[in-house]
């Protein structure tokens, strides 16, 4: 994932997705990779520098799922973390049968993605 601040944007992740910083590979890395706890399984997330503009209507982007928590306290959390909700035009005018509410929110960099899960309110 390219950020402009490989440091907030760590700092931030990790604490989002509950993940431990890799130690980096060669003095003076430009980027840095985030993973889950030892003996956790799940995906790396790398994050390198870039200089790119941020993609407003994204291509790819990384949905989360809120797992166990409600929707609403999930997004606050993440909120609180730095991240920012964001006017999203594109939202479903109504839910399919067995779809999940989700909220589109940007990350310390601005970079889009989306929490899903359960919703007292939907």
């Amino acid at each position: 994932m390219g950020v402009s601040d490989c440091e907030r944007a760590g700092r931030f992740w990790a604490a989002a997705l509950g993940y431990v910083r890799r130690p980096p590979r060669y003095p003076g890395d430009d980027w840095i990779v985030l993973a889950p706890p030892p003996g956790v399984p799940g995906t790396a997330l790398a994050m390198d520098l870039s200089e790119s503009p941020v993609e407003p209507y994204p291509r790819v982007h990384l949905d989360l799922n809120a797992g166990g928590r409600d929707l609403e306290d999930e997004v606050e959390r993440l909120v609180g973390l730095g991240a920012r909700r964001v006017d999203w035009p594109h939202y479903p005018a109504r839910l399919e049968p067995g779809a999940s509410p989700y909220v589109v929110l940007a990350d310390t960099e601005g970079n889009r993605f989306c929490v899903s899960g359960r919703s007292r309110t939907r």
